[in-house]
């Protein structure tokens, strides 16, 4: 550990003494180094959506790097990429047919970005450039995902960042500032205010909306009924493009292939990555609309950007690999048909004192923890602190549990577990959770 840079950890302690290592896993479970097994309630980092250990994903990695380790996507093709861009097209909703590899869902965001500027600029609107995304919500790391994110504690010592981005109320209904007596009229104001958002910047200067279908930060918000409908209504009426940015959310998160297919919206956009591969080799991917790339298709059009692992010829294989997985074992229609027992089961966790909320969808769930569930009274910074990296990271771990301490909004617990799980491991997240969570209580 003394040579080992951590990502988003605070380092001194690990420096002093040494970070949990994880060696093996398999299924649902991981095991460190000391032969101890883990639940993995959060699917890696929402990434493993076909569990630990398969083989088959190995041996098309392994496969492929022999026959073709590399060749960039810059001018040339190779067949993984060709066969997985037609793959991932034909799942995608409507005419969302144009398919941009990346590694990962910083640069899939990134991408989509830099796309809907170039899109407007070469259609003779070169002044629609900003972006419109939510409070609390991460879209990422790189400069401009970042300025997309509305989490103020995690950008302020890279700024000034890329302007332009906009940020408008999130469909955190537990906390709604309005309409907290209706959720159907609570989701009507959270979209008109980027309706609202678009008219005080211009709408001659706005490029792009960015939503995830379940917001992850803050603690997984759903979206109203509704609500994306009428978000798509503004950004047709003010030819504003939306981006669903599903680097969490699709590959069956939500009982879907795309999270737009689970609310029943169409994009302009989707970014995505991580549960493509179930991260067996890094991948992302923008996938585009036929009209966008239309501008780009003239004799000397060209979009001025590029990745040089992106669609990587082993990462591809992998992909296709995962997606035969999926067809294989049914297991989109597996979340479905389970994912009402999780969203059971981890109700019954309400009947504890410090639970407040408990929000999600498919296999994507946020526990928002609180002082007094009669007045919704949140922890304090110091409180926060106590309570999840004081006691609750560790103890959750330690009974067997690797899953999401947070207060990047209010103080929650997330769980993304792999698609395979079924309720056996339902019961074992609740189980742990219920031990933890009444000790905290106790502990307050």
């Amino acid at each position: 550990m003394d040579h080992l840079w951590l990502h988003f950890t605070r380092m001194a302690g690990y420096r002093r003494h040494g970070a949990p290592t994880i060696v093996r896993g398999e299924g649902a479970y991981v095991w460190d180094d000391r032969g101890r097994r883990y639940l993995d309630g959060l699917a890696g980092l929402f990434v493993v959506n076909v569990g630990h250990g398969r083989t088959e994903l190995a041996e098309a990695a392994a496969k492929q790097a022999a026959e073709l380790a590399f060749f960039p996507l810059w001018s040339y093709a190779h067949p993984t990429a060709v066969e997985l861009a037609s793959r991932v097209a034909a799942l995608a909703p409507g005419d969302l047919n144009q398919v941009f590899f990346t590694t990962g869902g910083s640069e899939a965001v990134e991408t989509a970005w830099k796309l809907a500027r170039a899109y407007y600029k070469r259609t003779g609107k070169p002044t629609k450039y900003k972006v419109v995304s939510r409070s609390i919500a991460y879209h990422g790391t790189s400069m401009g995902a970042l300025s997309i994110t509305g989490l103020p504690g995690i950008k302020s010592d890279f700024e000034p960042l890329v302007p332009g981005g906009i940020k408008v109320p999130n469909t955190n209904f537990y906390r709604a500032p309005e309409h907290a007596d209706s959720l159907a009229d609570f989701g009507q104001w959270a979209a008109d205010e980027i309706g609202r958002a678009i008219e005080r910047e211009g709408p001659d200067t706005v490029a792009a909306v960015f939503l995830e279908p379940v917001q992850n930060a803050g603690g997984c918000f759903p979206p109203p009924p509704g609500y994306f409908q009428r978000v798509r209504q503004i950004c047709d009426e003010y030819d504003v493009l939306l981006v669903s940015d599903e680097v969490i959310c699709a590959w069956g998160r939500l009982g879907a292939y795309f999270g737009a297919q689970r609310y029943g919206y169409q994009p302009d956009i989707i970014t995505t990555a991580k549960g493509l591969t179930s991260g067996y080799s890094p991948l992302g991917a923008m996938i585009a609309s036929d009209r966008l790339i239309e501008p780009f298709l003239a004799e000397e059009g060209m979009f001025a950007h590029g990745i040089t692992f992106g669609g990587h010829p082993v990462s591809c294989a992998v992909a296709l690999a995962n997606l035969e997985i999926f067809e294989r074992e049914s297991l989109v229609q597996h979340v479905r048909s389970h994912a009402s027992a999780f969203r059971a089961t981890l109700k019954k966790l309400m009947d504890l004192p410090i639970v407040g909320d408990v929000r999600g969808d498919g296999y994507f769930y946020g526990i928002e923890l609180v002082k007094d569930k009669a007045t919704k009274e949140t922890f304090t910074s110091e409180e926060s602190e106590r309570l999840l990296r004081g006691f609750l990271d560790t103890a959750l771990f330690e009974a067997g549990l690797y899953c999401r301490a947070d207060d990047r909004g209010d103080p929650v617990v997330q769980l993304a577990p792999p698609l395979i799980c079924d309720q056996r491991h339902f019961d074992e997240i609740e189980g742990i959770l219920r031990a933890a969570l009444t000790e905290a209580w106790h502990r307050l």
